[in-house]
């Protein structure tokens, strides 16, 4: 697709400093940028990049200020990386919105409903008493199984898997090999040492404007729900076990892992690979660090964990400072022992 700079900056709200009418059909790299693409700078250490560029335009924030001439033509725009974040948007919404069809062989059962502007890719498969609203977009090798309800403009990604009766907002998109809806972890221990499996018969809910990574896996609840809320945004290789609640605007990193049963605030940070146990309660607006593992509810919000067993931050540093240096104490503890 080609835009003029004129239609760019209106999509950004920005302002041209140049030719309006010049095409761009790609966007580059700042250092890799060549005639026909648009780049962005935001970041000072890339800066010496726009010197040289050969890109057709460059989104810049307002207050960038030339130091010698340029041979590409500005966008100024309030913030340069929210701009561009802003470009790639509508770039992948036009892409998006021109998927539609079915490609064959796809199959949907004669119970299920589907809406308008809709995309099935090949070898995709929908189950019995389904609804699926307009502009979804469900590629090849997608299966989704009995009485799910998809909302409208929800991206599903190939292979993804969508176990039955679960529910899915407005624009979620889901990504490759994702597995929703699946067996929670549950078993029972007996007295001869085997385990009963426990029937799971609840379902996960996925509110609107939720975006789930590769391979990711949330589990459906025993009973009731699994519920993902409003904006959350997992990574990839993330684990969700039964009747977990997680909070609007929550993110979680790649390799993270929550029990079951366990909720999470709204607007938490979950880094790569933190490990939280079942059945707990984390506060709203908390940041859990990298490897941190987690074993007691979270009460106050606000906080940031840090730790393999998670402790307060500050509290941790404190600790880490003399755990680094016991060698060095040991050995000034036994000089003093040593003197009458």
């Amino acid at each position: 697709m080609e835009f003029t700079l004129g239609q760019v900056a209106a999509i950004l709200q920005g302002k041209v400093e140049g030719d309006e009418n010049q095409k761009v059909f790609r966007l580059d790299k700042i250092q890799e940028g060549k005639e026909g693409g648009i780049s962005f700078l935001s970041n000072e250490k890339y800066q010496s990049f726009i010197y040289d560029t050969e890109a057709t335009a460059v989104i810049v924030s307002e207050n960038f200020i030339p130091t010698k001439a340029l041979k590409t033509t500005l966008i100024r725009v309030k913030d340069a990386y929210t701009g561009f974040t802003t470009l790639l948007e509508a770039y992948s919404q036009f892409t998006k919105a021109s998927l539609t069809g079915v490609q064959e062989p796809s199959f949907i059962d004669e119970s299920s409903s589907i809406g308008e502007n809709c995309f099935r890719g090949a070898f995709s498969h929908i189950g019995k008493h389904c609804s699926i609203g307009d502009s979804v977009k469900i590629h090849p090798q997608v299966f989704i199984g009995d009485r799910v309800k998809i909302g409208n403009n929800t991206i599903l990604h190939p292979g993804v898997k969508i176990c039955s009766d679960t529910i899915i907002g407005d624009n979620c998109e889901i990504h490759p090999g994702a597995v929703i809806g699946a067996d929670g972890f549950g078993f029972a221990p007996q007295a001869d040492g085997t385990y009963k499996a426990i029937p799971q018969i609840g379902n996960v809910i996925i509110e609107d404007h939720v975006s789930i990574g590769a391979n990711t896996t949330i589990d459906c609840a025993t009973m009731g729900s699994t519920i993902i809320k409003k904006g959350v945004k997992i990574d990839n290789l993330v684990q969700i076990a039964h009747n977990v609640i997680i909070g609007e605007n929550t993110v979680i990193a790649s390799q993270a892992g929550i029990s079951g049963s366990t909720e999470i605030g709204k607007s938490c940070v979950i880094a790569g690979q933190a490990g939280i146990i079942g059945h707990l309660k984390i506060a709203d607006n908390t940041t859990i660090g990298a490897k941190t593992g987690i074993i007691k509810s979270i009460k106050i919000a606000g906080q940031t964990i840090f730790g393999y067993i998670g402790m307060d931050m500050k509290n941790f540093l404190k600790a880490y400072s003399i755990f680094k240096n016991l060698d060095d104490i040991e050995n000034r503890l036994r000089e003093l022992e040593k003197k009458p």
